[in-house]
């Protein structure tokens, strides 16, 4: 398998390229739109032919460039089942692995950071998107989100794979580029080690986290598989301009 881990600054976010050595086919896993070039370079550079862009869920911190990618290069554009859009040309369903050539991509739905909520399993690698960071998890308080959902999600589904599978979070604000679930389930400081649903539910309501900046647009935007609003006020157009450095992973 060849991988590529890629790293989008703005937003922290993390974009996952998996592809098949033997037939060049190629998915992206949640694809930003300022890093649409960077990211077509690369898979040019190595031969692939880009088969899907698959989102993990409705982003509120950034644009999905899944539209843009079909535009380029006819890739399909893969959402979770939940996710309330027309747009996708798939569906990720629990149940139904997606496959690049030879590599296997099974969607597990991990609901609790936002309703629509898959992560995706490759071998012994979880891509996590928000539901399980590196010694943390994304917030439950917007875009239907729960905390004791997530913390049932993370606890007896990601929990519950073995020890040595690799985590691969949809972002990081730390430079940290990869953990395991055996490091989290010791060392993550919300939901590992013996913490309670009341004692997360607690750390979840009192985080006072601001309202997010780009969620407005995001959101809107991402429900129509990444459309740039025409109306972006100027503080914001970063987002939807192209990267001036490739920062990988």
């Amino acid at each position: 398998m060849i991988f590529r881990q890629l790293y989008e600054e703005l937003s922290s976010t993390y974009t996952y390229l998996i592809a098949c050595e033997e037939t060049g086919q190629a998915a992206l896993i949640d694809p930003v739109y300022p890093s649409v070039e960077r990211d077509l370079a690369i898979i040019r550079s190595l031969g692939l032919k880009l088969l899907y862009t698959i989102d993990t869920h409705i982003h509120a911190d950034h644009i999905t460039s899944a539209k843009r990618f079909k535009e380029l290069t006819g890739s399909q554009i893969i959402f979770p089942v939940a996710s309330q859009c027309d747009c996708p040309d798939l569906r990720a369903e629990e149940g139904r692995p997606l496959n690049v050539g030879g590599v296997t991509i099974d969607p597990l739905y991990t609901p609790g950071h936002t309703d629509d909520h898959y992560a995706y399993r490759v071998g012994d690698r979880i891509f996590t998107g928000d539901a399980l960071l590196i010694e943390g998890c994304g917030r439950t308080d917007f875009q239907n989100g729960d905390s004791d959902t997530l913390y049932k999600t993370v606890r007896e589904k990601l929990f519950s794979l073995p020890d040595d599978t690799l985590v691969y979070p949809g972002h990081d604000y730390q430079n940290r580029h990869v953990s395991s679930i055996a490091q989290e389930k010791q060392r993550n400081p919300r939901l590992g080690g013996t913490t309670t649903i009341e004692e997360f539910r607690q750390i979840m309501a009192n985080l006072n986290l601001a309202y997010p900046k780009f969620i407005d647009h995001a959101v809107p935007g991402n429900q129509l598989c990444g459309v740039c609003p025409t109306d972006l006020p100027t503080k914001f157009n970063e987002y939807c301009a192209e990267m001036t450095e490739s920062i990988q992973g």
